[in-house]
């Protein structure tokens, strides 16, 4: 796990590759805003909200599981993950 987990993802390009809701698979864009359990998204079609709990995503070409990193953006930066 590289270090892109510690740092704010604000600006930067998501993208969905897994959900239990088929249809965010898919789903890209530029993440504005990030809460404990949500990541708001600016898509082309307009502004997503996306529940963290329910999707796979990828930012920077690095996946990550959005169940892992359900909370507030200042605890995920400083907190410690288990290596997968």
């Amino acid at each position: 796990m590289s270090n892109l987990i510690h740092m704010p993802w604000l600006a930067r390009r998501l993208t969905v590759t897994d959900s239990t809701d088929p249809t965010l698979i898919g789903v890209s864009g530029t993440v504005q805003d990030e809460t404990r359990r949500t990541i708001r998204v600016m898509t082309e079609s307009g502004p997503l909200t996306l529940a963290k709990d329910v999707i796979r995503f990828t930012i920077d070409d690095e996946e990550i599981d959005g169940a892992i990193v359900t909370q507030r953006p200042e605890d995920r930066i400083n907190r410690r993950y288990r290596r997968t």
